[in-house]
């Protein structure tokens, strides 16, 4: 793996990258959804539901815990479970958040530095990966980073839109300096098997919930066949890799 930290360290800054330059690309913002955030979002799920959760076959660290050993035997799918149900309640932090502002649609300071908080470890998550990943080497490498920078996209198309100016000003570039830091401790640590399946399954539950919350919403007006187009077209290479 020593043989691929500076090329890691080029794709975490890469992917940090997206975060600080995604609010440029003006047809991102406009309503009916763009295509091309929904095909992001579907090609972020593919990689979720056809390489992470089918890789995920050494266990996660809940089979390590004698009580729960006996019979957690889908302890992978818990986990993404909670993944998915953190990331809900934290979008309907910021949803109601906003929905109860008096002058401005946009959430409160404390609601702003919450949700940051919490998908900084999030993304710091995602770099971290980028060094301890289920599937080594350059092919490995890409798929995994192709999939976090379409999600990155889908994310802060969906920050900006509870946030606004603050999350411009601000939180772009903490989440942006989230992926490398993750990616500065991922090179520093070592973790078994087990760990780095349950941080997976963590994240491929967060990023379900992530793109699903940002497609579904009717006023959203998204394009279901751009989402089927980018999940069809990205899971045929993940079969062909």
């Amino acid at each position: 793996m020593a043989t691929m930290t500076p090329l890691t360290g080029v794709v975490a800054v890469a992917l940090a990258v997206v975060h600080v330059s995604a609010g440029h690309v003006r047809s991102f913002r406009v309503i009916p959804r763009s295509y091309w955030l929904s095909m992001a979002g579907g090609a972020s799920v593919a990689y979720v539901f056809v390489h992470v959760l089918p890789e995920l076959e050494g266990g996660t660290i809940l089979q390590s815990v004698p009580l729960l050993a006996g019979f957690l035997e889908r302890h992978v799918y818990l986990v993404a479970l909670v993944g998915f149900a953190l990331f809900y309640g934290l979008e309907r932090l910021a949803r109601e958040s906003g929905r109860n502002a008096d002058v401005r649609p946009e959430t409160n300071a404390s609601i702003f530095w919450i949700h940051i908080g919490a998908f900084t470890a999030y993304n710091a998550l995602i770099g971290y990966l980028l060094v301890h990943r289920e599937q080594p080497g350059v092919v490995g490498l890409a798929l995994y980073a192709t999939a976090m920078g379409l999600h990155f996209v889908v994310n802060d198309y969906g920050f900006r839109d509870h946030h606004r100016e603050t999350y411009d000003r601000i939180g772009r570039w903490v989440l942006a300096t989230a992926v490398v830091a993750g990616w500065g401790i991922g090179i520093n640590t070592h973790v078994d098997e087990a760990v780095v399946n349950t941080l997976f399954a963590f994240l491929a539950g967060g990023v379900i919930l992530n793109v699903i919350k940002e497609e579904l919403p009717e006023e959203r007006r998204s394009r279901f066949w751009a989402f089927a187009v980018g999940a069809g077209c990205y899971s045929a290479i993940l079969l062909l890799v």
